[in-house]
């Protein structure tokens, strides 16, 4: 069977990467053809188009980049067309594949979408064209399928992917990794400050501010790997602090605690058992449109799967070097961090179990199939 896959993004990649070693488990012949990255083009298949031309962060970027993304859709369009794919995967990365999909539905494709768009937290508009574009959906939040029922939609629950490439990693030594990254015997914090080149500036500003009240700790970067080692090189001038790329599962196995930016690496620094302070700022435009739409009492995926404050949030103007050494100073302080284990060993149940790959793959060839 031949499958064309859609993913943006580095969360998008991972996912995308272990999604593909499922499909080529469950179907040895199939020809797997997509937009993604590094993980993913390590597994097999084409890669068409890298995630890192169309990473761009928050409204106002878009607008800007309206012309290219245009451009890419249209591309991207003519590529489907030509290979004829039995099967059309789209994962999470709404504003780009939700418009595929309206372009691909009425030509008779078969539609997936593996990880739901956060239609739950804006624009709930957009369920109608979900609807109407997409055969099969798989979604890995429990309280994403309940959000669907209320409209109506079928939907398949597969658990979290996360549990699966956390539980599937080799473990490295502790003493290996000190030894090799030069770090010393201080207890680690991690600074997790996104992936786009927007957001980390943002980020890191505030996050290294904090640096010099705890000298008792080492911080150290989790590079992203859409991005280049020199890109950092200006904050490392300035701060005492330690660059590691492509190494955040690491990282977080070893740190006491995490500063990190809003998204799926609030879930993986959960997963890890890991005490967090969630960040987000954005561009003033961008925050102020967001603002207006988004519905939501939390944006960290920790607290929106507990359905309550259960991380610290730092949001816009209440990111800050005063807030967020009030937060770091909380979650380094014991009777603080046992109870938020106790939270995120709750947290990880919610999540349904381990195999999220094997059972989306599974649903997705057995439809092919029929």
């Amino acid at each position: 069977m031949k499958y064309y896959i859609l993913a943006g993004e580095a969360s998008g990649d991972l996912h995308g990467s272990n999604l593909m070693k499922a499909l080529f488990k469950e179907d040895p012949e199939a020809d797997i053809r997509f937009w993604g990255g590094d993980l993913m083009q390590a597994v097999g298949g084409t890669l068409v188009t890298h995630y890192k031309e169309r990473a761009f962060m928050g409204f106002a970027e878009v607008v800007m980049n309206l012309r290219k993304i245009t451009k890419l859709i249209k591309s991207c369009k003519r590529d489907i067309a030509r290979f004829e794919p039995d099967a059309l995967i789209f994962i999470d990365n709404s504003g780009f594949n939700l418009r595929v999909a309206k372009w691909a539905k009425p030509l008779g494709v078969n539609t997936h979408y593996y990880i739901s768009p956060q239609v739950w937290a804006s624009r709930a508009g957009r369920v109608k064209t979900i609807k109407a574009t997409i055969d099969y959906m798989y979604v890995i939040l429990p309280f994403v399928k309940d959000f669907y029922d209320t409209y109506d939609y079928k939907v398949d629950f597969v658990g979290h992917p996360l549990l699966d490439a956390i539980a599937g990693r080799k473990q490295a030594s502790a003493t290996a990794f000190a030894r090799e990254h030069d770090l010393d015997d201080r207890p680690m914090i991690v600074l997790l400050p996104g992936s786009r080149k927007q957001e980390i500036t943002a980020m890191l500003t505030v996050m290294l501010s904090v640096i010099p009240d705890h000298p008792d700790y080492q911080f150290v970067i989790a590079g992203a790997p859409s991005q280049d080692p020199e890109f950092y090189m200006p904050f490392l001038k300035e701060h005492d602090v330690k660059l590691i790329m492509n190494k955040t599962y690491d990282l977080l196995s070893f740190a006491n605690a995490a500063l990190v930016t809003s998204g799926t690496a609030t879930l993986e620094t959960a997963l890890f058992k890991v005490p967090q302070v969630v960040c987000y700022k954005g561009s003033s435009i961008s925050y102020q449109i967001a603002k207006r739409i988004i519905k939501l009492d939390y944006i960290s995926l920790v607290n929106l799967i507990m359905n309550r404050e259960v991380v610290t949030e730092l949001i816009q103007g209440n990111l800050n070097k005063e807030s967020l050494e009030v937060a770091l100073t909380k979650i380094l302080d014991d009777n603080h961090r046992a109870q938020l284990f106790m939270d995120y060993y709750e947290l990880e149940k919610k999540l349904g179990g381990k195999g999220a790959s094997e059972k989306a793959a599974k649903l997705i060839v057995e439809r092919v199939r029929r």
